[in-house]
């Protein structure tokens, strides 16, 4: 099949390109970006007035699928990616059973082979059953198609079980990913640790227990050579000690995910459970630091931690309710709205931050850019479309967000997997609106 995408804006920090192109698409496979090129009868999509960047990669989500149907499955999830903008994500491994085994692995790509609307890659436990006591076969669960090691949910609690994890890592090139928190210092807490917790009266998680894992994995990672990536980093301490390991050569990376950039721990002041997530929400001192290490390149992913959950479990109140908030949706008017629109950060940093550098991490050479031979996953935007966050119209089984009836401006309007277009979910190139796809 042959797709001609016309007149847009393509944006791609990887091959250094922000200019008006046309792209051509022969089987699944990016065949051609020039200035311009014939429709010779191809199917065109004109994309003039919109922006054309390399398909969007959250390297952090929770599918819940083997296990947790009711929260979410990969069907559902991939549809909310499609629509999100997302081409590809990686699903972490805190399912039932834990994906820990190449039996799962296989099952959860051959779901996905079945149902996602966009590709589904998964991410395994770093240990068995994410208990932190036996380690997983590595080399084997990457054969199967891991494409990392996370037993995100549970931080690797023991330093020497996360020293043996990341030799075996580093025998292998693999990513691990780690979810820094002190069990002992956080147990209990259901917010951040602060003047808000103490004026709400609710037990807090301190930024200390985020603060001193991260340093204990980069000391770690640095004494393996392993190549160590933070999970949705939420502390001033920690970018500073990011910023130090990186100025010493370990090789070491982290992501931030759009709800601890945009806001606070003021959020649980209404009692509303969706702004309860783990890492918390933090103070401004927090906040602020994680939108300066975005904008002056220390963080290298944004990633969403879309983790939904059902409306019953969200009903139980601050201190019962589950951790965790949907962000497939989200995450790119968001973005757009409050980093790119206010030149927190441009255009390209955007896309490297949610494509070029996903993939990079993740060892997908043929995603991730816009160039002949590269896959063709696309997403094209609408910088000026104006967007009004509503949960209640999510594709994802999950309502739990803190961004409901938010009023935005910047949004996804196609997503192209492997040159097919698969949102909108309805779209065909008769009915596309010019200028709005």
């Amino acid at each position: 099949m042959e797709l001609l995408i016309k007149n847009g804006r393509v944006v791609d920090p990887a091959t250094n390109t922000d200019e008006t192109l046309d792209i051509l698409i022969l089987d699944g496979k990016i065949a051609e970006v020039s200035p311009r090129i014939e429709a010779s009868g191809r199917a065109v999509i004109d994309a003039a007035r919109l922006v054309v960047v390399p398909g969007l990669i959250d390297m952090h989500v929770h599918l819940r699928e083997p296990g947790y149907e009711a929260k979410e499955t990969i069907a559902t999830g991939s549809r909310a990616a499609a629509k999100g903008g997302f081409t590809t994500v990686c699903a972490m491994p805190n399912t039932n059973p834990v994906n820990d085994s190449r039996r799962v692995t296989a099952s959860i790509l051959a779901e996905a082979a079945r149902s996602a609307a966009v590709n589904v890659l998964p991410i395994a436990a770093i240990s068995r059953g994410s208990r932190g006591e036996e380690l997983v076969d590595m080399a084997g669960l990457a054969e199967a198609g891991a494409v990392a090691f996370s037993d995100d949910g549970r931080p690797v609690a023991s330093s020497r079980f996360m020293k043996r994890a990341l030799e075996s890592a580093k025998a292998l090139n693999a990513l691990v990913i780690d979810h820094c928190e002190d069990p002992d210092l956080s147990e209990g807490g259901v917010m951040h640790e602060g003047a808000v917790s103490r004026r709400l009266g609710f037990k807090g998680m301190p930024a200390s227990a985020e603060e001193v894992m991260v340093a204990r994995d980069l000391i770690l990672a640095r004494e393996a050579g392993a190549r160590l990536h933070i999970a949705h980093l939420s502390t001033r301490g920690g970018t500073l000690a990011l910023r130090a390991a990186k100025a010493q050569g370990v090789p070491a990376t982290a992501e931030v995910t759009p709800h601890h950039l945009l806001l606070t721990d003021d959020a649980l002041e209404s009692g509303d459970p969706n702004g309860k997530m783990n890492p918390p929400l933090r103070s401004c001192e927090h906040r602020d630091a994680l939108v300066e290490a975005v904008s002056s390149g220390l963080i290298d992913v944004i990633a969403t931690d879309h983790a939904p959950h059902t409306a019953e479990e969200k009903s139980r109140g601050i201190e019962k309710a589950p951790f965790g908030i949907v962000g497939l949706e989200t995450a790119v008017p968001l973005l757009l709205d409050r980093l790119v629109d206010k030149k927190v950060i441009t255009l390209g940093r955007f896309v490297e931050l949610l494509s070029a550098n996903p993939a990079r991490l993740l060892g997908l050479k043929h995603k991730g850019r816009i160039a002949a031979g590269a896959d063709a996953d696309l997403t094209i935007l609408n910088l000026a479309k104006d967007v009004t966050i509503e949960a209640a119209g999510f594709e994802s089984k999950g309502r739990n967000t803190p961004f409901d009836g938010w009023k935005l401006k910047g949004l996804a309007v196609m997503t192209i997997v492997g040159g097919t277009v698969v949102y909108p979910f309805d779209f065909t190139l008769a009915a596309r609106a010019k200028g709005n796809v």
